[in-house]
């Protein structure tokens, strides 16, 4: 990519972080003056364009941390810039994603049912990358990096304490279809057994065959909070927004119950996928 892509990515119009980006910008900026460097003489030391050190400072474009934290130590910000690093990690996510991934994160149980590709907490970057870049219309460089970078970012999950408990089930053809190829499609495969090995972490393949399924109406997500608290989704259920009242959760749940009834068990599904990986 170039210098430009790998300062950071533009603040999304009305974004909630926009106030904060264009903080950081001004700090920037006067951390800048401060040390005596002009706009030039500063994106040289950066090895970036003006333009883009200029959107920076106005806030237009959401600087990485790596950038924050070279930029502290050339203008001798005295770590006033590398104190904000993580507001700007995080900032880099798309309003969506951060959503969904703050969710995730106090989620105490997570149950998901993909029936189209794989499940993006169990995407290696490779997969997900392939994904990305089929959507239409098609994404630019940038917004393919950005949307890797944040839906592995999400994978932190794997790694909280107390551990959440991750139960998913796959469709058969969302682990046989090759997105990116032979070479990611085995990788993916493998990933998924290594995940499936964690404690805390279930995961179950409906088969094609079934002659009676539980889940024709599509994808369904339901995280459950400590509180007691819920939210669920349903390509074909409420439209396919998220709920979170009882009865509809309910719904939700019922339908998911019935497809782990009706899918492999976890040993059987990891036999499966040990099958398909041998035939690659």
């Amino acid at each position: 990519m170039s210098g430009v892509d790998e300062a950071g990515w533009d603040v999304e119009p009305g974004d909630e972080i926009e106030p904060i980006v264009q903080a950081v910008g001004h700090l920037l900026k006067v951390c800048r003056e401060g040390a005596g460097m002009g706009t030039a003489d500063f994106a040289e030391l950066m090895g970036y364009g003006e333009d883009m050190i200029r959107k920076m400072e106005r806030g237009q474009r959401i600087p990485r941390p790596e950038f924050l934290d070279r930029a502290d130590t050339v203008l001798k910000a005295q770590g006033h810039l590398r104190a904000f690093m993580e507001e700007m990690r995080k900032a880099r996510y798309p309003k969506k994603v951060r959503e969904l991934a703050d969710m995730e994160a106090r989620a105490v149980e997570l149950l998901m049912y993909g029936n189209h590709n794989i499940h993006g907490l169990l995407q290696t970057p490779e997969y997900a990358k392939a994904l990305f870049e089929m959507v239409l219309p098609t994404y630019s460089e940038d917004e393919v990096e950005r949307g890797i970078t944040a839906r592995m970012a999400r994978k932190a999950i794997f790694d909280r304490e107390p551990a959440p408990m991750l139960m998913f089930i796959q469709e058969q053809v969302t682990l046989e279809r090759p997105y990116g190829g032979k070479a990611v499609q085995r990788r993916q495969l493998q990933h998924l057994l290594e995940v499936a090995q964690l404690r805390n972490v279930s995961l179950q393949v409906m088969p094609t065959d079934r002659e009676e399924h539980g889940g024709v109406l599509g994808l369904i997500q339901l995280l459950k909070f400590e509180d007691g608290t819920a939210i669920g989704r349903s390509d074909g259920a409420f439209n396919g927004r998220p709920v979170s009242n009882p009865r509809d959760l309910r719904i939700l749940e019922m339908r998911y119950g019935m497809i782990r009834a009706q899918a492999l068990t976890p040993r059987e599904s990891l036999a499966f996928i040990e099958q398909l990986l041998g035939r690659l």
